[in-house]
């Protein structure tokens, strides 16, 4: 079973969209939203089974695409 994650982005002041492009292009994401707040951007995806979660999103988000400058991760767990 995968692992359902939210992950926050903060973007460098004018990547926001530039960074928002990369990742529906990767095709990774389940949901990708423009937020207000500390953080531009906030995207819903599925952990793939036997991969590591922070691995993973570093790999494939933090390190893969210029533009992000900081991230927030939060893992969920089983609904009520």
């Amino acid at each position: 079973m995968s692992t359902c994650v939210f992950v926050q982005l903060r973007c460098r002041p004018g990547a926001t969209y530039q960074v928002a492009e990369a990742i529906v292009q990767r095709e990774i994401h389940s949901e990708l939203y423009s937020t207000s707040g500390d953080f531009d951007l906030m995207l819903k995806l599925y952990i793939p089974d036997g991969e590591d979660v922070g691995k993973y999103i570093n790999e494939q988000l933090v390190a893969g695409i210029d533009g992000i400058e900081r991230s927030l991760t939060t893992l969920t767990f089983k609904a009520f």
